[in-house]
């Protein structure tokens, strides 16, 4: 009962309690120790050399471990890590039994308690910092934080225990056989450590062991220094440890000032350390999971400075032990619990390499020089100048704005750093390609390019100048018209209607002696611009032209003239022209070209009486015919045409050509193919494409009707309108995009999900029992029915995820979206962990409460049998389930459903299928209707 308990206020999974048992174990020993043998170190100390010495202890701490850390760095490259814990643990144990020994025959000088003062000091934050380097190697990023929290609350039960353990045995047996039991503890750190290794450690593979234990080649602090990450964290606990130090400073002066006996002092010193560890135990169990997990890391490590901050005002009103008591009391609670969880997970994006050579580093020799640092401070403000005890306190406060400073630039490099790495494992780029700048003009390249280019070198600078309409390329345009190929002639002769307009190039007759239709087009179009307003001198030449292609193509340009014109459409007889050309081709229909061109005129001039012919020729069986009806279509504006040219949008290869001809009709059409979808006018599979066309209008009224849209019941239609709004936002950042109602389709996508999960199980343990019966009891079609209905199920959650991951990037930044979602469909289970850590911290509130159980389940293979069992959500019952997938409007699970209950041959579904006899849906209809008279024949 109790154990289940623990693993369910903890969170501790299956197969996770055994390890996690033994590392709360590990840690438990060794902070007992701890709490045994630093009281009565700190209390020697203060009672024989007087609080004055502190500070110089401070600076030997600095010192000391400035050195050590040398010598620790090089075992880094010779050994592993286990074989270095063990080393250490070793070697605290003879120190302790040495300190055991002096105290009993009164040996102890004033140099023993300097090095015993400052062996303390460095193995109190070796030993926890090995702890978690460990711990980092035991857990991923996810398990860390669910179960730091349980293993942290080891770390203060032993606080508790070593603490009181000293206070209550110190005056009875003396403080020199207390110390005992403190090696006793650390002999048992030392078994553990093997039981750790052997059953977790020794697992990884010969790579991972490798990486995570390998050889240091650059030095800890060039790594620190060229990452702000780990600079701000070394900047944090910096200065955390110097406020530490001034607190304990004041603790230790105004304890020491009130209480003589030495005995008495241990037992001060230990009955306090106890008491912030039971009050860090209590904050543990019941607030650090839900501070740091709803309100996050910055939060978190924000709070201590600012207990610290409070305390350290109040002094300045009320300058008494109590006050220093309750500073201390916030520093050995909040300091052990929230802020050590907090203070962990800030390593926990670091790559394990980066972290096994640098957290060792930053919480021994950043912690033992930030305690030279408070030495320094307190020998110059007490020893040299004589200050008074509350100029400490001030600088406390002034240093708790500097560490508040690093918890802001922390965050900011916490998250930035998940983006990085979550990004470079799921192989997607986030930072923008620099423009490299060449010390080339561009005019001149251009030129160059004009003047030897490619084919396709020239036609796209000719694209380019089009954008840019820069005269000073007149002359270079001009000599493209003698080129080889026609398709540079059009270019250039279209670029030239743009450049220039004053004078008229003399290469037009040789132009129009060409065979190709779009170079004769552009050469009339530029001969009407040069024309002004006397196009007459352009038509009385070329509509009647002896070559009939330079005719066609005349009439060509005065449908499009005369569209507005109905002067220049009355003088030459546009309407009686064209049928004419109509008349001809209907007696001699094997020129397609011609056929081309003619519905271009037809489309240009606008005449309702012929677009007929239009329709008549939009399902011909030539592509080229067909996009040309699609093209002349869209030109017409006729509100008759937009059911025709819709239907072609599931058609791949007319696809762009219909979405150009519906942009011709303006955003009016915007509501009349949004209504199209609503009253289902058009079929599904037009539908789904109608998001597109929407889309291609880039303006605010196009958003507004694709958040129509996100409230359609067909999910393919839904998807392909948060497709269409992730890309509009992508391209188009002014445009405005209502957060209110991204969040309620977050909402729905979020229960349609637990839906389809739901279903998914149910169906997934059925099948999990049937495979127990007989083939005689279950058939081999039943089986292949209910796996099928599997799969798409399946299909369904993926594409649900991919739904919410678009609507998500449309309320935060799609970059992050975009890495996070690729995060999580990766096959690396690292950086599937890594990028639910990365959302955790990124979303908030309700919206974290609804998504993050979704996207932790994306991570799980919901159709194995390890996870049937593990399944919280209610199990619906079969008729439950087909009920459920039925309610929802998909055309495919409805017909998988029909036809796994055909195969079943159980009269029990018989009401389901009679409600979709007559549906509207033909394949529903008769899917239902099969499946109904199987039923009745089995």
């Amino acid at each position: 009962m109790f154990l289940t308990l623990i693993k369910k206020t903890f969170d501790i999974r299956e197969g996770e309690f055994k390890i996690s048992f033994y590392m709360l174990a590990y840690i438990f020993l060794i902070i007992a120790s701890l709490l045994i043998i630093k009281p009565t170190v700190n209390a020697l100390f203060l009672s024989e050399l007087g609080v004055e010495n502190l500070p110089t202890a401070f600076l030997l701490v600095a010192a000391i471990a400035i050195i050590s850390s040398y010598f620790y760095s090089r075992a880094l490259a010779k050994f592993s890590l286990k074989k270095i814990i063990r080393f250490t643990l070793s070697i605290s144990i003879f120190l302790i039994i040495a300190l055991a020994l002096l105290l009993r025959f009164d040996y102890l000088n004033k140099w023993a308690l300097y090095f015993f003062y400052v062996w303390v000091a460095i193995h109190a934050v070796l030993s926890a910092s090995q702890f978690w380097v460990m711990a980092n190697l035991v857990y991923n990023t996810r398990e860390a934080k669910r179960l730091f929290g349980f293993i942290g609350s080891g770390a203060i039960l032993g606080g508790i225990l070593g603490g009181y353990l000293t206070s209550l045995l110190a005056p009875l047996i003396g403080n020199e056989n207390v110390i005992f039991i403190a090696a006793l503890f650390l002999g048992i750190c030392i078994l553990l450590l093997n039981k750790i290794w052997k059953a977790r450690i020794i697992k990884l593979n010969t790579f991972k062991q490798k990486k995570r234990t390998g050889v240091r080649e650059v030095k800890p602090i060039t790594l620190i220094k060229n990452s702000k990450h780990l600079t701000y964290l070394a900047g944090i606990v910096g200065v955390s440890v110097i406020v530490a130090k001034l607190v304990d400073y004041l603790y230790s002066d105004f304890a020491s000032a009130t209480i003589q006996d030495p005995d008495e002092l241990t037992s001060f010193f230990a009955f306090w350390f106890s008491t912030f560890n039971l009050i860090s135990l209590i904050i543990q169990l019941f607030f650090t999971q839900k501070v740091v997990g709803i309100w996050g890391v910055g939060f978190s490590l924000v709070l201590l400075p600012l207990g610290v901050f409070l305390g350290g005002a109040l002094f300045f009103v009320i300058p008494e032990l109590s006050v220093i008591i309750f500073i201390k009391a916030v520093d050995g609670t909040l300091k052990q619990s929230i802020h050590k969880s907090a203070t962990e997970l800030l390593s926990l994006p670091l790559s394990f390499d980066l972290k096994n050579k640098t957290k060792s580093f930053i919480d021994v020799v950043v912690d033992s020089i930030a305690t030279g640092i408070a030495g320094f401070i307190l020998i110059f403000a007490i020893k040299g100048l004589d200050l008074p005890t509350y100029f400490i306190t001030s600088i406390i406060l002034v240093l708790v704005l500097v560490w508040v400073y690093f918890i802001v630039k922390v965050r900011k490099e916490y998250f930035q750093t998940f983006r990085e790495n979550l990004a470079d494992m799921a192989n997607i780029k986030v930072k923008e390609t620099k423009v490299v700048t060449k010390n080339v003009s561009v005019v001149a390249g251009m030129k160059s390019v004009f003047k030897s280019g490619s084919e396709n070198q020239i036609l796209y600078m000719l694209q380019k100048l089009q954008e840019i309409n820069d005269k000073r390329f007149i002359v270079d345009v001009e000599l493209l018209l003698n080129h080889s190929s026609d398709k540079v002639k059009t270019a250039a002769i279209q670029s030239l209607y743009f450049l220039n307009s004053k004078s008229m190039v003399s290469q037009i007759p040789e132009l129009l002696k060409s065979d190709d239709e779009d170079l004769i087009e552009a050469t009339l179009a530029y001969l009407l611009l040069h024309a002004e307003k006397n196009e007459a001198i352009v038509f009385d030449t070329y509509l009647d032209h002896q070559k009939p292609l330079i005719a066609i193509t005349a009439l060509l340009c005065l449908a499009r003239e005369s569209r507005d014109n109905y002067t220049l459409r009355t003088t030459y007889n546009l309407k009686d022209r064209i049928a004419d050309e109509i008349d001809k081709y209907k007696k001699d229909n094997s020129d397609l070209e011609r056929l081309i061109i003619l519905l271009k005129i037809i489309g240009a001039a606008n005449i309702i009486e012929f677009h007929v012919f239009i329709k008549e020729y939009i399902q011909h069986p030539n592509d080229e015919i067909v996009e040309a009806s699609i093209v002349a279509a869209g030109q017409t504006i006729n509100p008759d045409f937009i059911p025709l040219l819709v239907n072609f949008l599931p058609n791949k290869k007319m696809r762009l050509s219909t979405i150009k001809a519906l942009q011709n009709f303006g955003q009016q059409v915007e509501p009349t193919l949004v209504n199209m979808v609503k009253e289902h006018t058009i079929s599904i599979e037009v539908a789904r494409f109608i998001p597109i066309v929407l889309r291609a209008f880039h303006s605010q009224e196009a958003v507004r009707y694709l958040f129509q849209l996100l409230e359609d019941r067909d999910l393919a239609v839904r998807l392909a309108a948060i497709r269409a709004l992730s890309d509009l936002k992508a391209e188009h950042s002014t445009l405005h995009f209502n957060k209110t109602k991204i969040i309620e389709s977050i909402y729905e996508e979020c229960k349609l999900y637990h839906n389809t999960l739901s279903a998914m199980h149910t169906q997934i343990i059925v099948s999990y029992r049937n495979r127990k019966k007989s083939k005689e009891v279950i058939s081999e079609a039943e089986r292949d029915a209910r796996a099928s209905l599997l799969e798409l199920l399946e299909r369904r959650l993926d594409s649900g995820l991919e739904r919410i991951f678009k609507l998500l990037g449309l309320k935060y930044k799609q970059t992050d979206m975009n890495i996070a979602y690729a995060g999580l469909v990766s096959e690396k289970q690292e950086a599937r962990t890594n990028a639910i850590e990365f959302l955790d911290n990124l979303l908030s509130g309700e919206l974290k409460r609804k998504l993050l159980p979704i996207i932790e389940s994306s991570t799980i293979d919901v159709t194995s049998e390890e996870v049937i069992h593990q399944f919280k959500q209610k199990l619906l019952t079969e008729l439950e389930c087909f009920q459920l997938l039925l309610e929802a409007n998909d055309q495919k699970l409805k017909l998988a459903v029909f036809y796994l209950i055909s195969k079943q041959h159980d009269k029990k579904y018989m009401t389901l299928l009679e409600k979709y006899v007559n549906d509207d849906n033909t394949k529903v209809r008769t899917f239902a209707n099969e499946a109904i008279n199987e039923l009745k024949n089995s």
